[in-house]
């Protein structure tokens, strides 16, 4: 009987140390991960590149360039970098050069492609746009601004949930995503 309630304090005993010490029995692997982990993030932080600059042309003759101020490699796809304080400026030919800004943006290198997001701002000679995120596609030459949207000229103020232009054609469609919602129209003449 002695020796029952000798190993049932003995569990009891070592019970309580695993639970009030646990990092005295945790595995070594966990420090190895923390120190790999440290090591990934130095050569992760050598993504970073300053002063942004990307120039493409189409075969129209229409240039479209994009800047940030700060530019992320993106390891998983390299073709993808973030941007952050990001301007594109598309000088189309015979037509309005546009000026886009955003607080952050996503590039892609290999089609042109970029995401403008948070504080977006389209301007051109007449016109403003401002939205949270616009999809803009070179090699579709197309524009989708979306959350938030507010298009005004010298003439009127409108509210909607999305303007979609084509560069091409010069053809803009204001909308909302659901029909029982009205898109709002401010008139100043």
């Amino acid at each position: 009987m002695n020796k029952k309630i000798i190993a049932l304090i003995l569990a009891i005993f070592f019970i309580a140390i695993f639970l009030f010490f646990p990092s005295k029995f945790s595995d070594d692997n966990k420090i190895v991960k923390t120190e790999n982990n440290e090591e990934d993030n130095l050569s992760y932080s050598s993504s970073f590149i300053e002063n942004v600059r990307y120039e493409s042309q189409d075969s129209k003759g229409n240039k479209y360039i994009i800047k940030a101020s700060l530019g992320e490699i993106d390891y998983q796809n390299p073709n993808e970098i973030f941007l952050t304080d990001v301007v594109g400026i598309i000088n189309l030919v015979d037509k309005n050069n546009i000026m886009i800004k955003s607080d952050f943006g996503k590039y892609n290198i290999g089609n042109n492609d970029t995401i403008f997001s948070k504080n977006v701002k389209i301007e051109n000679s007449k016109d403003k746009i401002y939205g949270d995120y616009l999809d803009f596609s070179i090699v579709r030459s197309l524009m989708l601004l979306s959350k938030n949207v507010t298009y005004s000229n010298l003439s009127s103020m409108i509210k909607a949930d999305a303007v979609e232009i084509d560069l091409e054609t010069k053809k803009t469609k204001i909308f909302m995503y659901e029909d029982k919602k009205k898109i709002k129209i401010k008139n100043f003449e």
